[in-house]
């Protein structure tokens, strides 16, 4: 990651969430604030090329791996609203919006991210004019040196209180031990709270690996390697042994299609840039 500002995946990502909004029907997501913060117009954007994973602006047709992007950010938004907590953690947040877009007035939301990305941020709004809501709190930090429970107390979270934390796009790029140190913490959390994450899964065949080593070399030659895989058996099983349940796993085809009108149109096909991806989500 460029210390200096987010992450290239995080900004690609953003870009996609911003192209969603011009690009499909039905939408999954509905993001008024995204093009905004990162200094996109819709003009702009229908004028350009596709953003991609690694590369913002630029690329082939990216649709599958954007609706994903699109589904799983509503995915944990339509969870915190049927959770009824007070407090949700959004760790690794990069350039989400929800913040910004919380339609419940008495929640709490806390930002987690590397200081670096939060500056930049927090410029980028200050340059959009995006006031920062009073629910929202940033905190920054950095796993190198800080400790999340030392830096997450001290920003205001209760841990006596029931949270959701979600945690998108964010898990391969760590070790299987620093995300199991990560979801011990939320483990503890008072019940009943929950966590929304995303995970890659290995492939199961020739073709899958290459193409998955393909989208693998893309994002470490762009700095941000990944380092763990999971199978749904194996994070269930290491859920478990933390005190936390698998409600829900499902595919990124399967969630895609949960929100589009119409018939099982990436679960039929299920194309190679979905195959790895999988979210769930667990309670303690």
């Amino acid at each position: 990651m460029d210390r200096g500002g987010p992450s290239r995946t995080a900004l690609a990502t953003a870009y996609a969430r911003a192209y969603h909004q011009i690009a499909d029907q039905p939408r999954i997501l509905t993001d008024p604030v995204v093009s905004s913060l990162i200094g996109v117009t819709a003009e702009e954007l229908a004028g350009g090329t596709e953003p991609t994973e690694d590369r913002p602006g630029s690329g082939t047709t990216y649709r599958p791996r954007r609706l994903f992007f699109a589904a799983r950010a509503r995915f944990a938004e339509d969870r915190i609203a049927a959770s009824g907590v007070r407090q949700v953690v959004i760790l690794g947040a990069g350039l989400d919006t929800f913040a910004f877009r919380n339609p419940h007035p008495e929640l709490r939301v806390f930002e987690v991210d590397h200081p670096a990305t939060q500056a930049w941020k927090r410029n980028r709004l200050a340059e959009a004019g995006i006031e920062a809501p009073r629910s929202l709190t940033f905190v920054p930090v950095d796993f190198e040196t800080d400790v999340l429970a030392t830096q997450l107390e001290s920003a205001g979270l209760s841990r006596s209180e029931p949270a959701v934390f979600v945690w998108l796009g964010v898990v391969f790029y760590l070790t299987p031990d620093a995300a199991r140190k990560t979801l011990h913490y939320i483990a503890d959390q008072a019940q009943p709270s929950e966590v929304i994450f995303d995970y890659l899964q290995p492939a199961d065949t020739d073709e899958d690996r290459l193409q998955l080593q393909e989208r693998e070399a893309r994002v470490a030659a762009a700095g941000e390697p990944w380092f763990s895989y999971f199978t749904p058996t194996d994070i269930s099983a290491q859920l478990r042994t933390l005190g936390l349940r698998v409600i829900d796993d499902y595919s990124a085809a399967q969630l895609i299609d949960h929100y589009l009108d119409g018939p099982a149109e990436f679960q039929q096909q299920n194309p190679h840039a979905l195959r790895a991806s999988r979210i769930l989500r667990a309670d303690n």
